[in-house]
């Protein structure tokens, strides 16, 4: 009897300090402190953990009936807040948070990074064609049109026209800046022929960081002419506001044009280096895959810093926001959803 007492005591033991391992619970709100760029990254690092990609269904299912019983007040005993933050974790991956469906899986920000890698090999590869250049920049906006679209602010609807002109209007973007930024290289005859292919590979950069601009834009146009939902301090609902809206694609369009710096910058530079050592030099075939190491790398490090410059609930005081916004809550600050 008295071992079995204590067996129990040692599991209750066991499951408290399991619980006071991480922060209290709290649901629909983040782990970690969201006013610090520190706490905002180890919170995007959650949101695009890779392993979640191969979370299954049934997970899935587990981890938001756990998060609703735990709203519910039905939680059965036993249940730390380690296991409530992991539910959370998985459903913050893979369902929108303003439409609970699923994303799907390459246009989640857990799958940017192992589905837009290869992207990124293929715009950094040397001595590009015309063809080859219009091709990777299209395939490069088309998969941020995707991401763009699947975490916006969803709180309203919008049409397809909307999605359609927005990926187009990208798609050209890129690739007229693309195409004429090569042309005035090839035809810059000061160069020679090593500084000529060191310049054609930071063309990418501001090709993308434009394109970039204008995918958010053009992608998400609808939430400026309509508004976004901005919601008190307890999660209600105040109004519509366009100055949020505007407010919104600024801090998305921002973490765009840093996004893409690490990642067509840094493997130019690193790969410049690399190809003048005697072993690639003395094995050729290894620099794809190096460099596509090196941009894993990059692309691995830029994306959780450029998606923590914000936080995704953002807040904004009611005073900055339209005059039936501010008439509408007693609250100083209401929070929108920024999107990612």
């Amino acid at each position: 009897m008295a071992d079995t007492a204590t067996t129990a005591s040692a599991a209750a033991a066991s499951a408290a300090s399991a619980s006071t391992d991480a922060p209290p619970f709290q649901l629909g709100k983040p782990r970690f402190q969201q006013t610090s760029f520190y706490g905002r990254f180890r919170h995007f690092l959650d949101i695009i953990d890779p392993r979640t990609l191969f979370v299954t269904e049934r997970r899935l299912r587990e981890a938001v009936q756990l998060l609703e019983d735990y709203k519910h007040g039905t939680l059965r005993p036993g249940v730390t807040n380690e296991q409530l933050w992991s539910a959370q974790k998985i459903k913050q991956a893979i369902l929108h948070p303003d439409t609970n469906e699923k994303i799907f899986m390459p246009f989640r920000m857990s799958g940017y990074i192992p589905f837009g890698t290869p992207i990124v090999v293929g715009l950094l590869l040397p001595n590009q064609t015309l063809a080859s250049t219009v091709f990777w920049q299209w395939l490069n906006q088309s998969h941020n049109a995707c991401v763009n679209y699947a975490n916006r602010n969803a709180t309203k609807p919008s049409p397809a026209s909307k999605f359609i002109q927005g990926y187009l209007g990208a798609v050209i973007s890129a690739v007229s800046i693309a195409v004429g930024l090569n042309v005035l290289v090839q035809k810059a005859n000061k160069f020679t022929p090593a500084t000529r292919l060191l310049v054609q590979r930071f063309v990418p950069f501001p090709a993308v960081a434009s394109a970039n601009i204008c995918n958010v834009v053009l992608m998400r146009y609808g939430e400026l002419e309509e508004g976004i939902d901005v919601l008190d301090g307890d999660g209600n609902l105040v109004g519509s506001s366009k100055i949020a809206a505007r407010h919104a694609l600024l801090e998305t369009a921002l973490t765009r044009v840093v996004l893409p710096m690490p990642i067509l910058v840094l493997p130019p530079i690193v790969m410049s280096v690399l190809e003048k050592t005697a072993l690639l030099q003395a094995r050729p075939r290894l620099l794809l895959p190096v460099q596509s190491l090196v941009c894993l790398a990059a692309f691995g490090l830029a994306l959780p810093l450029a998606i923590s410059l914000f936080p995704q609930m953002s807040e904004i005081e009611t005073s900055q926001l339209e005059p039936e916004i501010a008439r509408a809550t007693s609250s100083r600050t209401v929070v929108y959803n920024k999107g990612l």
